[in-house]
């Protein structure tokens, strides 16, 4: 199903030889390796491997099942995909990722992890691999003279599992204990310094793994935070950035007995978990291309035409689960329209206020629990689509965009899946192979939604 519509992203390079011989002369006492590979779901599948075993991974002789991206969200084969034992459940070639290869500050014994990407062949990148899908919309901005700058904002809440209730599942915050009403205490900073601690091992963490995290912010509701990540020149490493900023966060957190959590709507009456994307592009000359005094205007205009025309198809990209539509909320600030402006928290694609170098777009609709690299894929995709077209955008929306009679996105998941999957925009952006793979999986998912009876039902109708 794959094709050779990528050059070979081969890890048996010289300077991934001298990743690795400087990482095993660094760390001579390894005991643990941890293979990490992201599947459709942004979920990280793999295998722990020997600290001696680590050369492996870096001559060529890793493998794992290519079935891995045929998988549903909980880790289930779904067979529509027709990636398993129907195709023999063929094992394909795993190749590390160039500046992935880091400690685990965290682990009880000397770890390190790596990222790796699947190869059907040596020379054949894997058509459904996610990092895969946004190397090729890197390659297609770099065969423009072009380099898109990336840099993610995640949301999460912190909890305490050990109090969660066994009725409903309904988690409890770090702040359930304290006595009086549930409050906002936005950007406040008695928030951090009660869970100082923590956050000081997340950037202690990020530091000694290169992660280039920023700013920490108490967020809009009791028990939910922030991590920006510096933006970088290079799409694919900013999504790694993503990827394995949520994997440290939560492994942090249960090193202090708490969870984190990334799904895009834990609580009904609290504000969700967004995974803000900020974009801008280079040009030839290294320099902002929406800076440029002359004609930086019109190719803004044309990313955020882009970004407005693609957004029903590639909403289930953004908006991945069941749960992911429960956040988008009038009022919530998760958008709910098609609309763009100018320094304006309630529209989907935000301007933000900003000149020179930092000129850029903010794309504020995925969920947190969506996969970085499909998000940064889907969002390259539509500012290229608007590029390639010389589209225009609508009228900006200067107040509260919930209000304006602007096209509504998607309701729920069902029909977000059927957008993407008769959308030619997708066809060409990610190819049709992986458009249907991606919709086979969400459907199986929509399936076993429809079959569950929800404690609600139950207490009504029973």
């Amino acid at each position: 199903m794959g094709r050779p519509e990528e050059g070979p992203f081969l890890a048996a390079t010289t300077s991934a030889r001298e990743e690795y011989e400087r990482f095993v002369a660094a760390n001579p006492s390894l005991e643990v390796v941890e293979v990490l590979i992201t599947d459709i779901n942004g979920v990280f599948r793999g295998k722990w491997l020997p600290g001696s075993a680590l050369g492996k991974v870096y001559d060529g002789s890793f493998a794992m099942p290519l079935s891995i991206f045929g998988l549903d969200v909980w880790g289930r084969e779904v067979l529509e995909t027709g990636m398993h034992l129907e195709a023999g459940d063929k094992d394909g070639h795993c190749y590390p990722a160039a500046g992935t290869l880091k400690p685990v500050p965290w682990a009880d014994r000397p770890s390190a992890q790596v990222v790796v990407n699947m190869y059907e062949r040596p020379d054949l990148p894997y058509f459904a691999d996610p990092r895969h899908r946004l190397a090729a919309i890197v390659d297609r901005f770099a065969a423009l003279g072009l380099t898109p700058v990336v840099a993610f904002e995640l949301e999460f809440y912190l909890v305490r599992p050990d109090e969660s209730p066994a009725v409903d599942g309904r988690p409890a915050t770090v702040y359930s204990r304290r006595a009086g009403p549930e409050w906002q205490n936005m950007y406040g900073l008695s928030d951090l310094a009660d869970f100082a601690p923590v956050f000081d091992d997340i950037r202690r963490a990020a530091n000694a793994q290169g992660l280039p995290a920023d700013a920490i912010i108490s967020e809009a509701a009791p028990g939910q935070f922030e991590v920006n990540l510096y933006h970088r020149p290079d799409a694919l490493a900013a999504a790694d950035d993503a990827v394995l900023l949520r994997r440290l966060i939560g492994s942090v957190a249960r090193r202090h007995g708490l969870s984190a959590t990334f799904m895009a709507k834990p609580f009904i009456d609290w504000p969700g978990n967004g995974m803000h994307v900020h974009a801008s592009i280079l040009g030839p000359d290294g320099k902002n291309i929406f800076a440029n005094p002359e004609t930086g205007e019109a190719r803004l205009m044309e990313a955020v035409a882009g970004l407005v025309h693609s957004m029903p198809s590639s909403l289930a990209l953004f908006l991945p689960g069941w749960n992911s539509f429960r956040r988008l909320q009038s009022g919530s600030y998760a958008p709910t329209r098609a609309t763009w402006g100018h320094n304006n928290r309630s529209v989907a694609v935000r301007i933000p206020a900003a000149d020179g170098a930092a000129r850029r777009l903010e794309h504020r609709i995925a969920g947190a629990d969506a996969n970085p690299y499909l998000v940064v894929a889907a969002v390259l995709s539509g500012i290229l689509h608007g590029f390639e077209h010389g589209l225009r955008p609508p009228a900006p929306v200067d107040g509260n965009a919930y209000d304006e009679p602007c096209p509504l996105l998607a309701h729920n998941m069902r029909e977000a899946v059927h957008a993407f999957d008769h959308a030619d925009f997708i066809r060409r952006a990610f190819g049709a192979d992986f458009r249907k793979v991606f919709a086979d999986v969400k459907r199986a998912e929509i399936r076993e939604f429809d079959n569950e009876i929800t404690p609600l039902e139950r207490s009504t109708y029973l």
